[in-house]
């Protein structure tokens, strides 16, 4: 893994965002992931509006079961949705963040370790559905219709951190 930037803490405005969220299990979930990009890429082309980043959500994580998953794109201002595109808003908030190219599984525990070393608490809470988030995602910085290579994305992992309590 080529680390490019961070870990650092960052602060994030809310953001607006499409995006198609569903459950699906932890196994063969990045196939999924993959055709929800397909989906919502041609939603937005045959809409003709200007959107920036992919990015990729957990909503709730459980390795043996459903994930809560989203895959999205970013918006300037708000764009109405329908029955399976909805619109969203990335929340605002300080964000641990690790921005690298390959193996992004590493980069997930290098980010988590990180916060615990800098006593930082992510906003995510253990529920009986599995590890859920206040927000996590990857946000692809390198556009996935134009380099197919997944071990070639640069990409943004963010955890939003727990409100300060101060």
């Amino acid at each position: 893994m080529e680390i490019i930037n961070g870990p650092a803490i960052v602060a994030q405005p809310d953001r607006h965002c499409v995006g198609i969220r569903t459950v699906t299990p932890f196994r063969g979930m990045f196939a999924v992931r993959d055709e929800l990009m397909q989906e919502l890429y041609s939603w937005a082309d045959e809409r003709a509006f200007a959107y920036g980043h992919t990015f990729f959500r957990l909503h709730v994580v459980d390795m043996d079961g459903p994930m809560d998953i989203e895959v999205g794109v970013l918006t300037d201002e708000p764009v109405a949705g329908d029955d399976r595109i909805r619109r969203g808003v990335l929340p605002a908030g300080r964000y641990a963040s690790l921005t690298y190219v390959n193996h992004g599984r590493r980069a997930n525990g290098l980010l988590r370790d990180w916060a615990t070393e800098q006593g930082l608490a992510l906003d995510r809470a253990d529920t009986p559905e599995g590890e859920w988030f206040g927000c996590r995602y990857e946000a692809y910085l390198t556009d996935p219709r134009s380099e197919r290579m997944k071990t070639r994305w640069r990409t943004e992992l963010a955890i939003r951190l727990a409100d300060d309590p101060s």
